[in-house]
């Protein structure tokens, strides 16, 4: 195989040919395309020519190039039979790889005929923003894996990946070209005849197609985060947020953010300026695109990082906006999610939310902004009018019933994958029902309409609006709305903050997906039979379990319930009927209401199977045990 040794070579160099001398194999092109994962959420493996999953290295190798430049190949056929002409986006986020890899993509789409517009480092909503006003994107990036990983997403101009039907057409073709003796030479024919003329102009363009980008996604946040299309009413939303922020400052509580960028994509986008617009101070750590200085995945420790810096604003700053910072966030590698920190005033310190707990918040948000527009109308006990949904994927918390009950909305769930919880949000749509929000609350980040992509950006926002749309000329603000709708109208207070709306939510612990315990090796292929051997385990436990640390859950009874793409099936008789999909057992109480649930599922980008427990109350050891009893179930299935 030959080396790829040299030293880097910039994006477009129309002097470098990434593939001029000796070939690797096909042996050699088939151990790099093995560990490659293919889902619906995206494209990817460990990239770096070391194999080091932790390598800041942006070589990638002969023999990636090849696998990469054959997944722009693939969606190139995909362009030119659908007859999509307009231009392709092209992107990536911050891995040192990326470079590479868009290299390699780009040149294969010019050789092909597709126009290509370059951004070089792009939050994956930047590209999607922009992509809606062009046919297509394709975006370098392995999203929360480690620094080594790379991968890809495509997408046409709705605003997200393609949805799993068409993934799964496009991993075929994909597939079946890798395997052709002479793949290696077409990747190499298809760069080397990329028009040169048509490299040098894509390569001196990235600086006008970014700034294009940029007023793009910015005017789409706009739409987003008001929930209006027209530019009078955004406006007027807006600027109702600029004067709440003004207002708290002038009572001497500035609202001040931190984002710890973590050297992301998000460094390189329209945070701080789109913060400050609205009078809101902007603090960042991290923020030069491509220096990731900890781990990508903004869960756990990750978040410490921004904990500590506002703890030290708060001390040390030298001015009030620095003294009051009081939230942030962390973005992972391509921004498109990203969770908060939060600081506690009666403890004296800066608090990690986690995951399902900031996806609540935002639907307490989203779904009283709609309350409070009058786009609905909200009685307790009462469906909303027009009805109203929310999208979630199935290991959700069951909190978020708690909270939609309350608004009168209905909840409906889909397998994993964004691209599942969109889909399903489209068909709800398309059945009449408003959907404002939606989201998988077990990995963090919501997706709010119109947007179809995560978006911290539109998480914050979220929280902002609970905290500045307060009560004004006789209209109740959107936590007003919130206590009054759940019941809980004396815990409303005029000088609230972040603390107490949190305070307000109803009680759930769940497992945090990225926890060790949240993760397991398994041995068995397929999960339809490791399933139906759970099955037999399950039952095996299930009178014991329920005479005991159940009853003291108030557990009375169960149902098993499968998550496959779009579809949920409940009561099913054969747990092996879920496949590769979500298999949740939900536990009831006396009443018939949900009171707790184990959920699994292979994970469709990591080599891992995921567990996860919820249970309702605040009681940490009633989630722990759901846990523990549901590995020592699964292991032994998996021994079976």
């Amino acid at each position: 195989m030959a080396s790829s040794a040299h030293a880097p070579y910039a994006f477009g160099d129309p002097e470098r040919i990434p593939l001029s001398g000796a070939l690797p194999s096909p042996a050699a092109l088939e151990a790099a395309f093995a560990p490659l994962i293919l889902s619906a959420s995206g494209w990817r493996k460990v990239f770096s020519e070391s194999g080091d999953e932790e390598s800041h290295s942006p070589e990638i190798g002969d023999a990636n190039r090849i696998l990469a430049a054959l997944m722009a190949d693939v969606f190139a056929d995909y362009l030119i039979e659908r007859k999509i002409e307009k231009d392709l986006i092209l992107g990536r986020d911050a891995r040192p790889t990326g470079e590479a890899m868009a290299d390699a993509m780009c040149r294969v789409f010019l050789a092909r005929g597709i126009r290509v517009r370059y951004l070089g480092i792009s939050a994956a909503p930047e590209i999607m923003a922009y992509a809606r006003e062009h046919g297509s994107f394709a975006y370098v990036s392995a999203s929360h894996n480690p620094i080594g990983h790379n991968g890809v997403k495509f997408g046409l101009s709705d605003g997200g990946v393609l949805e799993g039907g068409e993934t799964r057409k496009l991993i075929a073709f994909y597939r079946a070209l890798v395997a052709r003796k002479d793949a290696a030479e077409r990747a190499r024919d298809l760069i080397a005849s990329c028009p040169t003329a048509s490299l040098k102009a894509v390569a001196c363009s990235i600086e006008t197609e970014k700034a294009r980008a940029i007023e793009t996604y910015r005017a789409f946040s706009r739409e987003v985060i008001s929930g209006e299309s027209e530019p009078a009413k955004q406006e007027r939303f807006l600027g109702a947020l600029a004067e709440g922020a003004q207002a708290l400052s002038r009572a001497g509580k500035p609202l001040s953010f931190l984002a710890d960028f973590n050297g992301s994509a998000r460094a390189a986008s329209i945070d701080r300026s789109f913060f400050e617009s609205f009078g809101i101070r902007f603090f960042a750590i991290n923020d030069a695109p491509g220096q990731i200085a900890h781990r990508i995945v903004p869960e756990g420790d990750s978040l410490s990082f921004c904990a500590r810096e506002i703890e030290r604003l708060r001390k040390e700053g030298s001015t009030d906006e620095e003294r009051a910072v009081s939230l942030g966030y962390m973005p992972d590698c391509d921004g498109d999610r990203g969770n908060i920190v939060c600081w506690n005033a009666a403890k004296g310190a800066a608090e990690t939310l986690e995951a399902q707990e900031v996806f609540a918040l935002s639907v307490i948000a989203e779904l009283a902004h709609l309350a409070w527009a009058g786009t609905v109308s909200c009685t307790p006990g009462k469906a909303a009018n027009p009805p109203v949904a929310v999208a979630v994927n199935d290991p959700t918390s069951l909190r978020i019933e708690a909270i939609a009950r309350a608004f009168g909305a209905r909840v409906a769930r889909a397998e994993v994958g964004e691209a599942n919880v969109v889909n399903l949000a489209r068909r709800l749509r398309g059945e009449g029902a408003i959907v404002r929000i939606l989201g998988e609350g077990s990995n963090g980040g919501n997706i709010t309409h119109p947007a179809a992509v995560r978006d911290p950006l539109n998480t914050a926002f979220a929280l902002i609006k609970l905290l500045l749309i307060r009560d004004a000329n006789g209209k109740k603000g959107l936590f007003h709305i919130w206590c009054e709708l759940s019941g809980q109208e004396g815990r409303y207070r005029d000088d609230f903050d972040l603390t107490d709306i949190r305070a307000t939510l109803p009680l759930f612990v769940t497992t945090s997906v990225y926890e060790p315990e949240a993760m397991l090796a398994i041995k068995t292929a397929d999960h339809a039979l490791l399933k139906r051997n759970f099955q037999a385990v399950f039952l095996r436990e299930w009178d014991n379990a329920r005479a005991g640390f159940l009853a003291d859950l108030g557990v009375a009874s169960w149902q098993a319930i499968a998550n496959n793409g779009t579809e949920e099936t409940r009561g099913i008789a054969d747990f092996g009927l879920s496949g590769k999909g979500g298999l949740k057992v939900q536990f009831l109480d006396s009443a018939g209401a949900p009171c707790a649930y184990i959920w699994m599922r292979g994970s469709g980008t990591e080599p891992v199977f995921r567990i996860l427990a919820d249970a309702r109350g605040s009681d940490v050891s009633a989630e722990r045990r759901l846990l523990s009893w549901l590995t020592a179930m699964v292991l032994e299935a998996d021994r079976a």
